[in-house]
């Protein structure tokens, strides 16, 4: 992974400030999410993985797939991308694209795990907090857990805090044994 993030990370730039001096951050974001989806599928993958498959193949298959989604800027990244040998890292690209907006945006994402589905008045409590905390703006994306008991586990940035019950048990018991 680690290589991907290092083959992606010119690419990312690249596009994100074609998207930036075009103010169309949600469309490249879509773009690559897309794009990221459809290299990622098995058949695909397989398909692009061929030894004896050309970059203009390869370039010409993802684009057939795409039909009219992608946009002459899209098509001639998907080329580079394809003759640089690089399509499988369009995860990374999209994952380091989506970084450099958000820290341009001063937004962070945060992932909540919760026991429970939040609702909106303890979503914007939490969320207040964490802008406190980190001084920008939060987006939230909540998923259950019904294993967490109660409490949460937030990951935002490089930060993980675990305010869930299992994870306080397992605190328990692990000061408990020691």
């Amino acid at each position: 992974m680690s290589d991907d993030v290092t083959t992606a990370r010119p690419y990312a730039k690249a596009i994100f400030e074609l998207a930036k001096k075009g103010s169309n951050f949600d469309v490249w974001s879509e773009r690559l999410k897309f794009l990221s989806a459809v290299v990622a599928d098995k058949t695909v993958a397989d398909a692009l993985e061929q030894p004896n498959s050309t970059a203009q193949a390869r370039a010409q298959l993802i684009e057939k797939i795409a039909g009219d989604k992608l946009d002459t800027e899209t098509v001639n990244m998907v080329r580079l991308l394809s003759e640089n040998g690089r399509l499988g890292a369009m995860e990374s690209i999209a994952s380091l694209f989506d970084q450099y907006r958000a820290q341009d945006e001063g937004t962070l994402e945060a992932s909540v795990v919760s026991a429970i589905e939040l609702d909106e008045n303890y979503r914007s409590k939490l969320a207040a907090a964490l802008e406190a905390k980190f001084n920008k703006k939060i987006h939230i994306v909540n998923t259950v857990d019904e294993s967490l008991i109660g409490g949460a586990i937030i990951h935002a940035g490089d930060v993980v805090i675990d305010g869930s019950v299992k994870g306080k048990l397992a605190q328990l018991g692990s000061s408990l044994s020691a």
